[in-house]
């Protein structure tokens, strides 16, 4: 359903069909038969124009016959084939019906659609507008899937008189290359339907926790040293491309730790993962992440202790020099960012490598106990372990690196595939166990995320088919993990169920702001009277009476409709 303004948009479509004759069919086929309105007696073209409306916006997907999922395009309307109606049109035949009943101009294009949907009766849309009503989305102007559509808008903007105003047929040009990712963004489609509401949450929780002022900056790398400790940053985006980001966002800072489940995920994509657990372990080590400690058998505990990511960094690109593995990471990293900031700080490499001697003793251990592949140069692996700690990103590009964590490997605003299905689930199942050093046990256990912390005061958190978060914030607690950013990560559980248990039955409520409303307890269907149901199909009363001219909202008799799960969404 366009649920942005959409009593408006059925107003002007239901006058406009009103007045014109008849052109479709009066079969009520088009109804499932458990429907919550079948009973109800409706006025023929009022019904020819819900079946116009149905089918059309429903487009994209009419070929691929019926669905009823909550995330779908598409459900049975006039003219689609089901088992149980043989005698039916084949899809094709069907789809050539609708292709000549629009181009009549009997049914109204998704384009259409749209521009009804934000233009509320007006016969053109300021361009501000526009982008104003995708912002609330939580798209970008600059999403590059959206890269086709910004560009047909600006260049239409320049040669028109009008200058920033879209009459219907500008409008159409601008959008139809992006118009299933805009149609699914107005449709509140994507995995946080009301995301205006979730940022304003988001925001509460970002100035909560900027009121702390406990940790210290970590001093024992000089570079780090010099950041300032009131920097705090949030940023955001979901497995649909969603973004949400407040604070010092776009200031740079090396991922430091942060970077250990990124190349772990690489070297698992590469090699498999019983390649990489043959050199490393899978158990959470119970001691400093920079312990010269191994497994009983004299494997380094995991990878994300220093150990472990070491051996790790070991196993990546393989006989290639040290230049072209940090050109062959930063490829990879570029691809999980969507190609947004990622650079390198030399100075952090310097001042690493100048006071990385309990990792060179750490390196010299596991020489000795030969845990590197044969032939490692270690004293070369090492360096090219200080390399990537030093690799720098803003808090905004890091968030798209855990979003892809989060959309099983796939960048969400790309759409293109970085990391195997395999490599995501390891990385996650290691971040979830041992990700956040000596505190891993204690973060499973209140905030139940896979989320790695750095030195440099960064926490990347993924909530898995969700979105994924950075938080930064340089201050940090005794076990070296950001005071704001693990008090950020605590409060979002409290409020919202995205704790791995929280979906059990009968937990404690919380917003789910994966559904519309933000209430999980919400019953999925019940009994609903037909003034609830006026509603729900945002229709006034006189249009009401002129679908069920027999009926009134004061029903007497003991007959009640029920609304069934996902029909009432789907409808239109």
């Amino acid at each position: 359903m366009l649920h942005f303004r959409r009593s408006t948009l059925l107003k002007e479509l239901f006058h406009t069909n009103l007045k014109r004759p008849a052109a479709v069919s009066r079969n009520k086929s088009w109804l499932p038969s458990h429907n919550c309105v079948a009973a109800a007696s409706f006025d023929a073209k009022v019904v020819s124009t819900l079946k116009v409306l149905h089918a059309d916006v429903h487009r994209p997907l009419l070929s691929g016959g019926a669905s009823w999922s909550t995330r779908s395009y598409c459900v049975k309307s006039e003219g689609a084939v089901t088992p149980d109606e043989p005698g039916k049109k084949d899809d094709v035949t069907t789809g050539a019906t609708g292709d000549k009943r629009r181009n009549a101009g009997i049914l109204p294009s998704l384009e259409d659609l749209l521009f009804y949907t934000i233009a509320e009766g007006q016969e053109k849309i300021p361009a501000h507008k526009f982008i104003a009503a995708l912002k609330t989305t939580g798209l970008r102007t600059g999403d590059p899937r959206l890269k086709e559509c910004m560009a047909t808008l600006k260049e239409t903007l320049k040669n028109t008189s009008d200058g920033v105003m879209l009459d219907r047929h500008l409008f159409k040009k601008c959008v139809q290359s992006n118009i299933v990712l805009l149609t699914q963004a107005f449709r509140k489609k994507f995995v946080i339907p009301d995301f205006p509401t979730f940022a304003s949450h988001i925001d509460e929780l970002y100035e909560s926790a900027k009121k702390l002022d406990e940790g210290q900056v970590a001093d024992y790398i000089p570079q780090l040293a010099k950041f300032n400790p009131d920097l705090w940053a949030v940023s955001l985006c979901t497995v649909d491309g969603q973004r949400h980001t407040v604070g010092d966002t776009k200031v740079p800072f090396c991922l430091q730790s942060c970077v250990k489940p990124l190349k772990y995920a690489i070297a698992v994509h590469d090699h498999g993962t019983d390649y990489v657990h043959s050199f490393i372990g899978k158990e959470p080590s119970g001691l400093r992440f920079n312990k010269l400690f191994l497994d009983e058998e004299d494997k380094p505990h995991n990878p994300m202790v220093n150990a472990g990511a070491i051996v790790c960094t070991s196993l990546i690109k393989q006989g290639a020099s040290n230049a072209e593995k940090f050109d062959y990471v930063m490829d990879f990293l570029n691809k999980m960012a969507g190609n947004e900031y990622v650079g390198f700080s030399n100075a952090t490499f310097q001042s690493e490598r100048e006071s990385g001697d309990r990792n060179f003793a750490i390196g010299y251990y596991l020489k000795e106990k030969k845990c590197f592949p044969e032939g490692t140069d270690m004293t070369s692996i090492l360096d090219f372990y200080f390399q990537l700690c030093s690799i720098e990103v803003t808090c905004e590009s890091a968030s798209v690196m855990a979003a892809t964590l989060a959309n099983g490997g796939f960048c969400p605003i790309t759409g293109e595939r970085v990391l195997s299905p395999e490599s995501v689930r390891d990385t996650l199942s290691l971040m979830h166990s041992c990700g956040m050093y000596d505190f891993s046990g204690q973060f499973a256990f209140h905030v139940g995320l896979p989320a790695k912390s750095g030195v440099a005061g960064g926490i990347l958190l993924v909530v898995p088919n969700v979105m994924g978060i950075m938080c930064w914030s340089p201050p940090l607690d005794k076990l070296g993990n950001s005071v704001r950013g693990i008090q950020f990560c605590t409060d979002l559980v409290e409020l919202f169920n995205f704790h791995n248990y929280d979906n059990l039955r009968h937990f404690a409520k919380k917003h789910d702001p994966r559904r519309e409303g933000g209430d999980q307890r919400l019953p999925p269907f019940g009994p609903m009277d037909y003034e609830s149901l006026q509603q729900e199909l945002a229709l006034n009363a006189p249009l009401w009476k002129k679908i069920c001219p027999t009926e009134s909202n004061q029903d007497s008799s003991t007959t009640i409709v029920k609304r069934h799960p996902n029909v009432g969404d789907d409808l239109f």
